[in-house]
């Protein structure tokens, strides 16, 4: 008989999870701790007007970083750690459902996720100046981050069932993780200074935008979404593709 994802799931899972400091550290610490130094050194001599718009772009910049930590660097972490060591087919063996196991995972880091968004959050209200956002841009902003995470799960996931080893799979995501915070603007170097070839690399990544344009949006306005909504079909299509790819690499490898 199969086993369904249950709630026993889900909680192994988050067991699993928490045995790993990375997304702790990078999706809940790092962020909070940049978003209370970088205004106070990289925003301090600045007129207060611009102040308030930098310190608003460096929370949107590190809002950006905890899906991009929890969903990528810390799934991936995981992930590739279990395949290495046969841990999803001795599941299969046992019953469960890859389907069902793929579940649980995905559940447990989006429990992870809100957490660590809610303590962001706090954080934001309690230690920084960030300006009070429109109803209409925070709900932008939430939505636009969960789908984020869940399309960098996906290639996170993939990239594991690629390469099925643990140093290959961090040493990759490692890479990815940071040439996407440097081409989306988020080390301290706008998307826009970048080389024309970089800024249209950028283009396909919805983070760009969040990190350069989301600052004149946070408290209400108008804002051309078309190619903001266009880098999440662009970014959804890669995840889609090389989930197949994984899949059929595997069913190949199978065989």
């Amino acid at each position: 008989m199969k086993k369904k994802c249950t709630l026993k799931m889900v909680l192994y899972e988050l067991r699993n999870l928490n045995g790993n400091l990375m997304p702790h550290f990078f999706g809940i610490i790092f962020p909070n701790l940049m978003c209370m130094l970088l205004p106070r050194t990289v925003a301090s001599g600045l007129p207060a007007d611009i102040q308030q718009k930098v310190t608003d772009s460096i929370m949107l910049s590190m809002a950006i970083v905890i899906p991009m930590s929890i969903m990528f660097l810390g799934y991936g972490a995981v992930y590739a750690q279990e395949v290495e060591r046969g841990i999803p087919l001795r599941m299969r063996l046992f019953g469960f459902e890859e389907k069902s196991v793929i579940m649980a995972k995905v559940f447990a880091h989006l429990i992870l996720l809100t957490i660590a968004f809610v303590i962001f959050a706090v954080f934001q209200m309690a230690v920084t100046k960030v300006s009070a956002p429109a109803v209409s841009s925070f709900l932008c902003l939430v939505i636009s981050l969960y789908l984020i995470g869940v399309i960098l799960l996906v290639i996170s996931h993939a990239l594991a069932n690629l390469f099925k080893k643990f140093s290959i799979v961090f040493g990759v995501e490692m890479g990815i993780y940071f040439l996407m915070i440097i081409l989306c603007g988020m080390m301290g170097i706008k998307t826009s200074a970048l080389p024309n070839v970089m800024q249209k690399i950028a283009a396909a990544f919805p983070m760009t935008y969040i990190a350069n344009e989301f600052a004149d949006f946070w408290q209400g306005g108008t804002y051309q979404f078309m190619p903001f909504i266009q880098s999440f079909l662009f970014m959804g299509a890669i995840a889609g593709i090389l989930l197949l790819f994984s899949i059929y690499k595997d069913k190949r490898t199978v065989k």
